[in-house]
């Protein structure tokens, strides 16, 4: 395979140039794909979300608020919940969702030191707290950031 052969998938595009009203010929003619009659089939038909005068949804609805485009949604894990592992043991996120912690990591896993942890892992995750990587590093375990 080189760059030079890719195509794509044998029906999986459509020409946008697709002229229309040229002829019953075409598959297209006479209605032109805009069915018989009615405000949609004329020209000036309305714009989306136009609903006949009637307050639009987009309207009707409340606005509050704000959402950051840039927020990262981050899955806490309390260090309490590591205890399930055995000692020595390597735990990254991959570990976690075999293990039911997690369900889905997100934009990434964050290990906060509530609770107590009494075995010595190795902990490869997105973040810590800073109590959380004493408490892994005081037992003789690794506190990796990936």
């Amino acid at each position: 395979m080189e760059l030079s052969n890719l195509r794509p998938a044998e029906g999986s595009k459509h020409s946008n140039n697709f002229r229309r009203g040229r002829g019953h010929a075409s598959g297209n003619g006479k209605t032109a794909g805009k069915g018989h009659k009615g405000q949609k089939a004329r020209s000036g038909a309305p714009r989306i979300g136009f609903e006949g005068g009637q307050m639009p949804l987009y309207r009707r609805i409340p606005k509050r608020g704000f959402t950051n485009r840039n927020s990262k949604d981050i899955v806490a894990v309390n260090i309490n919940v590591l205890e399930r592992f055995e000692e020595g043991a390597t735990v990254d996120v991959n570990a976690l969702i075999e293990a039911g912690i997690i369900k889905n990591p997100r934009d990434g896993v964050k290990i906060l030191g509530n609770g107590e942890l009494t075995k010595k892992l190795n902990v490869k995750v997105d973040a810590f707290s800073a109590s959380a990587k004493e408490k892994i590093e005081a037992l003789g375990g690794t506190a990796e950031v990936m």
